[in-house]
C-alpha cells in the first residue's frame, strides 16, 4: 500500500474513533442527570476524584474557565457538601472532593456502565471480543504511561 493510501486510511479511522468516542460519550452521559447536577459541576468533581486535591487556579485551568467562574462553581459544590475547601496561603486555596462527592460520582460511574453493559448484552460474542479488544488499542494510543 502507497504511504498516500495509509494516511487516508489512517485518517479514515481517526474521524471514526473520533465520532465514536463523541456518541459514546454522548449515549452513557444520558445517566448524568439523575445526579442532579450539571456537566460541568460533574466535570470538576471527576477532576478532584481522579487528580486529588487541586488549588482553584489548577481547577480552572484543567477546566478551561476562568478562576472567578471556577470560584463559583465550587461554591456551589461546597453548599451541597460535595466538596471543601481549605486556605493554603494568603492567596491559594485548595478544593478536596468529599466523601458525599466521591460516592455522588461512583453513582453515577455505575448508572453509566449499566447503560453500557446493556446495550452490549443485546451483542454477539465476537463482538464483544471486538469492542475488548478495540478499547484496549483505543487506552494504548492514549495512554502516554503504557
Amino acid at each position: 500500500m502507497s504511504p498516500r493510501r495509509v494516511t487516508l486510511r489512517t485518517e479514515q479511522v481517526a474521524d471514526q474513533l473520533h465520532a465514536a468516542a463523541i456518541r459514546l460519550l454522548r449515549y452513557v452521559r444520558k445517566e448524568d442527570a439523575a445526579s442532579g447536577l450539571t456537566g460541568a459541576q460533574l466535570s470538576i468533581l471527576s477532576v478532584l476524584a481522579f487528580a486529588g486535591p487541586q488549588t482553584l487556579g489548577t481547577l480552572a485551568a484543567a477546566e478551561q474557565v476562568k478562576p472567578p467562574t471556577m470560584s463559583q462553581a465550587v461554591g456551589a459544590l461546597e453548599t451541597l457538601g460535595l466538596v471543601t475547601r481549605k486556605p493554603l496561603d494568603r492567596r491559594s486555596i485548595e478544593v478536596s472532593l468529599t466523601r458525599k462527592g466521591r460516592v455522588l460520582l461512583e453513582a453515577g460511574r455505575k448508572r453509566r456502565l449499566a447503560r453500557l453493559t446493556r446495550a452490549l448484552a443485546g451483542l454477539p460474542p465476537e463482538q464483544v471480543d471486538r469492542l475488548a479488544q478495540a478499547a484496549g488499542l483505543i487506552v494504548a494510543i492514549t495512554d502516554p504511561a503504557l
